[in-house]
């Protein structure tokens, strides 16, 4: 009989992903043992087993699309050590207010136009308040829900009546990040804890929201931390619809702006891991595109990655222009998802 802490294991010491699939009626779990197991594996065998489970549950040529504009910039009174927004950094991010309706609607006609099926909505806020720029937020939403397009906002804390509200307005996904491990996470903020981050996930959830909810890699934390992390998010009540993961785009004047680049096989272990723990999610290959080449890339759709963000930004960061994502699924013969969740 399959045990209902964890799942089967196979002659060759892994996860035995058909008793995997079977058990999620019964309330499976990840043991950190398991999930080192998998990362730790050979890179190509890892990349094959990702590859497998990948095409099982998705099709492997269609990439969800998503752009990520930053509706309220800079100024936020967090400490988070790798975000260029942060106040207390001298970085040349300025500080600027809420963006009026109708601007945040013309950009997401114009990632309708570029492709995009996801739209989703970044404010530098440490919580969401009960106040007219949240108002304003709401008539984003539902601007961008008239328009066709999946809606996702990622504001920072919300409480449990404000995410209905935003599931009132019609949000589709709402992202917060764990960011790392539970142990290493303080080496990196300290202004709100990691429960705190966990209780906004719970109340996105039980709003009825889906849930988007990954990392960043080259933070300086150590391979068992980056376990530590996708170790959290397989063992949630329920698992987050979306992933991303982030190599970290060192930013001149953060804590963290001499952190070397994040290796290509760091990235890929990630994501295929990810892959494996998660195998109905959309895993989210995010920042940092800028400096991975298509081979680089291509590696990343390997292993289980299904979505990027286009556009030249990702909030404050650099990202790759629309026209070179363009060629690279010519290359790489990619397809741009359609939206995944009926408009309505």
């Amino acid at each position: 009989m399959l045990s209902a802490s964890r799942p089967a294991v196979g002659p060759d010491g892994f996860p035995g992903f058909e008793a995997h699939a079977a058990m999620k009626a019964i309330d499976e779990r990840w043991t950190r043992e398991q999930i080192a197991a998998l990362y730790h594996s050979p890179v190509l065998d890892l990349i094959g087993r990702a590859g497998e489970v990948h095409r099982r549950h998705h099709d492997p040529s269609s990439v969800q699309v998503c752009v990520l504009l930053s509706v309220k910039t800079g100024g936020c009174p967090e400490d988070c050590a790798y975000c260029p927004q942060a106040a207390r950094y001298q970085t040349a991010v300025e500080a600027d207010p809420l963006m009026a309706l109708d601007d945040v609607l013309a950009a997401a006609r114009n990632a309708r136009e570029s492709g995009a099926t996801r739209f989703c909505m970044g404010a530098a806020w440490r919580e969401v308040k009960d106040n007219s720029q949240f108002d304003r937020v709401l008539d984003m939403v539902r601007g961008v829900k008239d328009l066709g397009l999946e809606a996702c906002c990622t504001l920072g804390m919300l409480s449990g009546a404000q995410a209905r509200r935003l599931k009132d307005a019609g949000l589709d996904a709402y992202n917060h990040n764990l960011d790392t491990s539970p142990e290493y996470y303080g080496e990196v903020i300290s202004t709100r804890t990691y429960d705190d981050r966990l209780e906004t996930l719970q109340h996105v959830r039980d709003a009825g929201i889906t849930v988007c909810c990954g990392g960043i890699v080259g933070l300086g934390e150590s391979d068992d931390d980056r376990i530590g992390m996708l170790h959290t998010l397989a063992n949630l009540p329920e698992p987050p619809e979306s992933v991303p993961i982030n190599a970290l785009v060192a930013v001149e004047g953060t804590p963290l702006a001499e952190r070397p680049p994040v290796p290509i096989w760091d990235m890929v272990r990630m994501i295929a891991t990810a892959r494996l723990l998660m195998p109905d999610a959309m895993v989210r290959l995010s920042a940092g595109r800028l400096n991975m080449t298509e081979s680089d890339q291509a590696l990343c759709f390997l292993a289980g990655a299904n979505s990027i963000f286009a556009g030249d930004k990702l909030l404050t960061t650099p990202n790759p222009q629309v026209d070179q994502d363009a060629r690279m699924f010519k290359t790489l013969g990619l397809k741009s998802m359609p939206a995944a969740i009926p408009v309505g």
